[in-house]
């Protein structure tokens, strides 16, 4: 089951160059045609023409030959077909219908995040100057892509693919698994899978480095497209990560985060804090502790979703 790395995501829009021009604005890198990349990592989203705005390819990584056979074995008793060419998988998510690349591999590693001198009761640690989210000349830029969320009304089928057939490992649920957080890595979820009227992407995320990154970042986002803003800022229940949510030019939502829970003994996190039932605000199970406390309606329902519906039914995708 060892799926180890969200490595990168292939969006298809209508104007593809539209949006790669929104993300180099906020500080990724184009190191190829319709590739942009980080400091860290050259390949982290990659842009295509499509008729409608959707998720056309998720990239992952696991750790050996092995575990690429097993995920074959796996899926292909669910009645997914699935290819090996030496240290790669390929295969068709059998809800979403995008393309999967399962590369043996790792992500490239990520350099520490530059602390920020910050002050507080009874400690001084910036003194005799300025913060430097003041007088820096521009926001940070995102460090890696950090999760993605589907929604679709296959719901259930969607998780077993995930969870059972790819090898994702549940760190929360609401509702006995009407709604799924999952990871491959150590984050809380790299991976969130909800109900929908049709399948689609909800979001995906970036991390950034502090609070302060967050705020200029979306700052900047907001002056470009006033209705840009969709919730934040604020901090999650679940997951407990910092968030401001925001749409791109396509019209898929995405988020800026910091600081999400890391899971590094799985035992330890199953056994003292996942839990399959989460309800409405038991517990951790609101969605945010400071901040908005319900989302907009169109968190959950994006008004382009008959768009996206009747472009899946013309393919054939529902």
């Amino acid at each position: 089951m060892a799926l180890s790395g969200l490595l990168d995501i292939e969006l298809s829009v209508p104007d593809p160059g539209e949006l790669a021009a929104f993300w180099e604005r906020r500080g990724l890198r184009r190191t190829g045609d319709g590739v942009l990349g980080t400091a860290d990592r050259d390949v982290q989203l990659r842009v295509a023409e499509g008729t409608h705005r959707h998720l056309s390819e998720l990239h992952m990584s696991c750790d050996t030959e092995q575990d690429l056979a097993d995920i074959a074995a796996r899926i292909g008793a669910m009645g997914v077909e699935s290819a090996i060419e030496g240290p790669t998988l390929r295969c068709t998510d059998p809800v979403f219908k995008h393309r999967i690349v399962i590369d043996v591999g790792t992500a490239h590693p990520l350099t520490p995040t530059q602390h920020r001198a910050t002050n507080g009761p009874g400690e001084q640690v910036r003194t005799n100057e300025r913060a430097d989210a003041v007088s820096e000349d521009e926001p940070r830029a995102p460090r890696r892509l950090g999760h993605f969320v589907l929604g679709t009304p296959h719901f259930e089928r969607a998780t077993e693919f995930f969870i059972d057939g790819l090898g994702f490992r549940v760190s929360d649920q609401i509702l006995n698994g009407v709604a799924t957080f999952a990871r491959i890595e150590s984050d809380h979820h790299n991976l969130l899978i909800q109900p929908g009227p049709t399948s689609y992407l909800n979001h995906y995320a970036f991390e950034v480095d502090d609070i302060d990154a967050i705020g200029k970042a979306g700052t900047a986002v907001v002056a470009e497209r006033e209705d840009a803003s969709v919730i934040g800022v604020g901090r999650h229940n679940l997951g407990s990560n910092v968030f401001w949510y925001l749409t791109d030019p396509a019209g898929t939502m995405f988020e800026f985060f910091t600081d999400m829970d890391q899971i590094v003994d799985d035992d330890a996190w199953d056994r003292d804090h996942c839990r399959r039932d989460w309800e409405g605000s038991d517990g951790p199970a609101g969605f945010s502790v400071w901040g908005q406390k319900e989302p907009p309606p169109e968190f959950f329902n994006p008004p382009d979703l008959d768009v996206i519906g009747a472009a899946r039914e013309a393919a054939g995708l529902d």
